[in-house]
């Protein structure tokens, strides 16, 4: 099943694809949810040769964040080989929440967790 990935990307819908099968093999360090369905990665973009990925973190102080922008970085060049090089920017200017996972994503936190972290999430923004 083809799915418009949740990013901004310039990438081929073929391509796309590839890079959100791949991301689906990169696991968050804290929740054992994988970068793409958590909603982590915001942009995936060719340029002059140049992949370039922007991409946040569940939590600004994540002590292995260059891990994890790593793996994202070696994934995502097996999936498009033609790029001469990858860069990753971590963004925390528009942080993350889980109302940015995929649907995908929030049905594995409620299997692993047993609760709907969205309407939680969403419920304490209300009070």
């Amino acid at each position: 099943m083809d799915e418009k990935p949740v990013f901004e990307t310039n990438l081929p819908p073929d391509k796309a694809q590839k890079v959100v099968e791949i991301l689906r093999q990169v696991y968050d360090p804290e929740i054992p949810i994988n970068v793409y369905d958590l909603g982590l990665i915001r942009r995936v973009w060719l340029e002059d040769g140049v992949l370039k990925v922007v991409m946040t973190l569940t939590a600004v102080g994540c002590p292995v964040a260059g891990n994890v922008a790593q793996e994202v970085g070696y994934a995502v060049q097996s999936a498009v080989p033609e790029a001469k090089d990858v860069e990753v920017e971590i963004d925390f200017e528009r942080p993350w929440d889980p109302t940015q996972m995929t649907p995908q994503g929030r049905e594995m936190f409620k299997a692993i967790y047993g609760y709907d972290i969205v309407e939680q999430y969403q419920a304490a923004q209300q009070a």
